[in-house]
């Protein structure tokens, strides 16, 4: 729902509020959450690429809070023009490495369920193809970025019903 409304919001259909506001940076926090319990419930991740994936995932969801907290807490309030500078520094080299880090650990990560007896292909998908404008969003235009959120959204929906299933006990998923 987090995501669905960051793109409701960056598309003016929800006002800019502290609430909306202070919504985007939680989106990641709760993604750490669902990136740990899936590697946590899927042995089969555990070899090098899952766990690189992992750590580079949930590092870059750790860098991409900060950058969300500026992007909504901070530049909201600064004059528009004093954004370039800004970016021109060691804030746009952090949004850099956040964001590069963000599309290394994505794709590492999703290549290691794919490999998963079982894994929503489909999730998988939509997951990683609407990472790629997420991690990118300076070279997309905008309404590109809004799709992506909500693509992201129904893969991580997706991806969430499969974890449900896979702990419910069901002896053949649990491997």
């Amino acid at each position: 729902m987090i995501l669905v409304v960051n793109a409701l919001k960056r598309a003016e259909i929800l006002p800019l509020t502290p609430a909306t506001q202070l919504a985007a940076p939680l989106a990641q926090l709760l993604a750490i959450g669902l990136i740990t319990a899936l590697f946590a419930a899927v042995r089969s991740m555990h070899g090098k690429l899952g766990s690189i994936g992992v750590v580079l995932y949930v590092g870059s969801l750790v860098g991409l809070v900060g950058v969300e907290f500026v992007i909504n807490l901070v530049f909201p309030y600064v004059a528009a023009d004093a954004i370039p500078t800004l970016l021109a520094g060691p804030l746009g080299i952090a949004f850099t490495v956040a964001s590069v880090s963000f599309l290394l650990g994505s794709i590492l990560f999703f290549a290691a369920l794919w490999r998963v007896k079982g894994a929503p292909k489909v999730a998988l998908v939509i997951a990683m193809v609407s990472s790629i404008p997420i991690a990118l969003r300076m070279a997309f235009p905008e309404l590109v970025l809004q799709i992506a959120l909500v693509g992201l959204a129904v893969g991580i929906v997706l991806l969430t019903v499969w974890l449900v299933k896979r702990t419910s006990g069901a002896p053949e998923l649990a491997q």
